[in-house]
């Protein structure tokens, strides 16, 4: 809820933003009401689209993270606390230790196979023997 109220208001100030600058236009002094309301349509759906992007792009690395953990839990081997799960932009970055270089191995497997993921970078550290 909190989201979509701020979508809004940032439309509602984008909205107010265009139709101060296409009213002050010094270029467009002989646009019609009709052209100037066309070009503040076009920037305010063009910023409307940015910000749903990056929004989606947020949901999808939190919803790919997610299905990480829980493909990492259900391995058996791998300690989930002590492995710690990040993804920005679709790569997913683990971190942590782990008792072998076969589990740090694994994990990487399990996380590659998550439907989503480009990519792993593997910051797992093996625990020394002894």
């Amino acid at each position: 809820m909190q989201k979509r109220y701020s979508m809004t208001l940032l439309a509602a100030a984008l909205s107010g933003i265009a139709l101060f600058g296409a009213g002050c236009s010094e270029r467009s002094s002989t646009d019609t009401v009709g052209q100037k309301m066309d070009r503040t349509t076009d920037k305010m759906a063009a910023a409307t689209d940015n910000a749903t992007a990056k929004a989606a792009a947020a949901i999808d690395d939190a919803t790919i993270t997610t299905k990480v953990k829980t493909a990492v839990l259900a391995e058996p081997g791998l300690k989930t606390l002590q492995i710690d799960v990040d993804t920005k932009n679709g790569v997913v970055t683990l971190a942590g230790t782990v008792d072998t270089p076969a589990l740090k191995e694994r994990a990487q497997q399990v996380a590659q196979a998550v439907n989503g993921v480009k990519s792993v970078d593997n910051n797992l550290a093996v625990k020394a023997q002894g």
